[in-house]
């Protein structure tokens, strides 16, 4: 089948299975399937899953961070701590290299994987949120609708793509994790997830975490979810917040785009 057509014979699945809704992408709620505890101290930017652990970037003015977490206790298993003038935002894997942004200051700061150890910097040309690994491409998001593929060896732009949802902007797109060949976009102070087509950039479903925010959010306006991990091998999905006490693996039923290992819907 034309892949145009089996996107849009699974755009009407979704739209029909997903039930009434208000015009947009369908609205798919996330399932708690687990969650460990999660450093309340840690102002979440960034999450990935490798080999076994969770690595989180962390943010604020002297106190962010680059972190390995177990993922069966939430517990951090090793930590290095970005200088004062450094703000940690999004986090990405590129080879045995961990990409870390920095939001205002222009840097990416490149570490080795086993140890966290620093290795070296690349420039930014816009201000850092979210990024992820799509095939070749670091995909950066920068707080706009934009998406912005880099060459992640020098971080010569290659393209960029504007995020709709109906053929609206979607702003303040944040943390990003590439799953089953889709963009997951956290949307800064939005508990839904969108599942971006990389290509058009267009939302084609949207993730509802309002049921797991509901218990955890804090009182500052700042503790918003933001934190997306995949582990593509076995299918598990991990989400966080900035201070959020936990650490939920989920799984989001019926979703047709954007699972584990691109095979579509989820049992």
């Amino acid at each position: 089948m034309p892949t145009a057509i089996r996107v849009a014979l699974l755009l009407l699945w979704a739209v029909l299975s997903a039930g009434p809704a208000l015009a947009g992408a369908p609205v798919f709620p996330a399932q708690i399937v687990a969650a460990v505890p999660h450093d309340p101290g840690a102002f979440t930017q960034g999450l990935l899953f490798h080999g076994g652990a969770l690595y989180e970037s962390t943010g604020l003015y002297g106190q962010s961070s680059l972190r390995r977490l177990d993922p069966a206790t939430g517990r951090v298993l090793s930590r290095r701590a970005l200088s004062a003038p450094y703000f940690g935002e999004g986090l990405a894997l590129v080879g045995d290299h961990l990409y870390q942004l920095t939001w205002r200051e222009g840097r990416v700061f490149v570490s080795r994987l086993s140890d966290l150890a620093p290795l070296r910097e690349l420039p930014l040309a816009t201000e850092g949120w979210g990024a992820c690994l799509l095939g070749q491409d670091l995909v950066v998001s920068d707080g706009s609708d934009k998406l912005f593929f880099y060459d992640p060896e020098t971080m010569a732009l290659r393209r960029t793509v504007s995020v709709t949802d109906d053929g609206d902007p979607v702003l303040r797109l944040n943390e990003l994790e590439a799953i089953g060949g889709m963009v997951w976009a956290n949307v800064w102070g939005d508990t839904r997830i969108a599942v971006v087509d990389p290509a058009s950039g267009k939302v084609l479903a949207w993730v509802d975490c309002a049921a797991l925010a509901a218990g955890v959010t804090g009182t500052s306006p700042d503790d918003v979810l933001n934190g997306i991990a995949c582990d593509p091998a076995t299918g598990r999905i991990w989400v966080t917040g900035k201070h959020w006490p936990k650490i939920f693996e989920i799984k989001v039923p019926g979703l047709p785009f954007g699972q584990p290992g691109g095979t579509g819907r989820q049992p």
